[in-house]
């Protein structure tokens, strides 16, 4: 029987437990996407709470491009050193830490925008309003070579690995989705098409790393819209990444960019979870039915909140991880606690009020600290 407490590797990284924390935009960089003493805590706080591995929350690769406000950055070498205290710190504790990168595109939470903006088509973006511009073929390669070049960094910073974003309606989710991709040419049309660009970039960033540095990525499971990315072609895209060498494949769903996932709470962080367990590890169907199909270790993310809830998944699929982020924002120390015995449900109530709070902390901390 499997153990969520058990040691296990992907690759050559050892995972001291099964318990991974998502990437989660913290906005406490400092404009310049560098690290700060507070966006250092908030690891710190991770890493002394016992979680095995951690993801940062998405950084941005090229200087001319940043989605969010105050996001962490990896776009030139002055990262370096900097995130060498970070990575060192966290190895400290006997845990892994790896960064995720991305680029935005017209899902923009910047005001004003960037003032480039690229997008697979000139496609409306219904939530930021940003209407992108059109890549060109030597656009599509300068990005390639800028994740290339960010992973290298990534690397050079002693990070355990890297994980590219391609969840959520971000740029590289977009070109997955016929909606915003209505190319006609080798990166449109069929999905082998719309996902070329992602196994560019994949195929770029390991020839730079090397075949023993980790590289995973975040999916959608489906986008849950019309003329949206389907989880038959999901498991297409993750089934081609498992032949190229991924190393493993975390999987959420709902693309962020149509009023439709976000009225109708279908993003990747659902609130009203916990009415029931029935509502928990809302991506489990289809990440199981992945799992069965690729011999690519398969991370769950969404709504884990029960241990015997992830137990029983660990025991009866071939789910072999789990992401917690709301959670362990409310309870950094959360693994130590279930490792200690005390088993009951997290703190997290799944509000989302931490989305609207200096640092994206806890409500239920702030009361605490005022």
């Amino acid at each position: 029987m499997k153990n969520l407490f058990e040691k296990t590797k992907i690759k050559n990284m050892t995972m001291k437990n099964r318990f991974i924390r998502g990437g989660l935009y913290e906005q406490l960089a400092d404009d310049s996407g560098h690290m700060t003493r507070e966006l250092f805590n908030i690891y710190k706080d991770l890493a002394d709470g016992g979680v095995g591995t951690i993801l940062t929350g998405y950084s941005y690769i090229t200087k001319n491009e940043q989605p969010n406000p105050r996001m962490m950055g990896i776009y030139d070498d002055s990262f370096i050193e900097e995130y060498k205290e970070l990575t060192d710190m966290v190895h400290k504790n006997n845990s892994n830490i790896l960064m995720q990168i991305v680029y935005g595109g017209s899902q923009t939470h910047m005001n004003p925008p960037s003032n480039v903006i690229w997008g697979p088509s000139a496609i409306k973006n219904e939530i930021s309003g940003v209407t992108p511009t059109e890549m060109t073929r030597e656009d599509i390669k300068e990005l390639t070579k800028a994740y290339g070049d960010a992973a290298l960094r990534i690397k050079k910073a002693n990070f355990d690995g890297v994980e590219l974003h391609a969840a959520h309606g971000y740029l590289l989710s977009q070109f997955l989705c016929p909606h915003f991709n209505k190319r006609t040419d080798e990166y449109g049309g069929t999905i082998d098409n719309r996902a070329r660009i992602i196994f560019e970039i994949y195929t770029e960033i390991r020839n730079r790393v090397g075949n023993d540095f980790p590289i995973l990525i975040k999916i959608n499971s489906e986008d849950f819209m019309e003329d949206g990315l389907t989880s038959e072609d999901s498991i297409y895209v993750c089934r081609k990444l498992a032949q190229l060498g991924i190393d493993a494949i975390e999987i959420s769903g709902g693309n962020e960019s149509t009023p439709t996932v976000l009225d109708n709470n279908l993003g990747p962080a659902r609130n009203r979870v916990i009415l029931g367990k029935d509502r928990e590890s809302y991506f489990k169907e289809h990440t199981s039915k992945l799992a069965n199909q690729i011999d690519v270790p398969v991370i769950l993310i969404g709504g884990n909140r029960h241990l015997d809830v992830m137990e029983d998944i660990l025991n009866t699929t071939e789910i072999e991880y789990f992401s917690l982020a709301r959670p362990l924002t409310a309870e950094p120390d959360l693994i130590n606690r279930w490792i200690n015995g005390d088993t009951t449900k997290p703190k997290c109530i799944s509000c989302n009020a931490c989305y609207n709070t200096p640092g994206k902390r806890c409500i239920f901390n702030l009361r605490k600290a005022n």
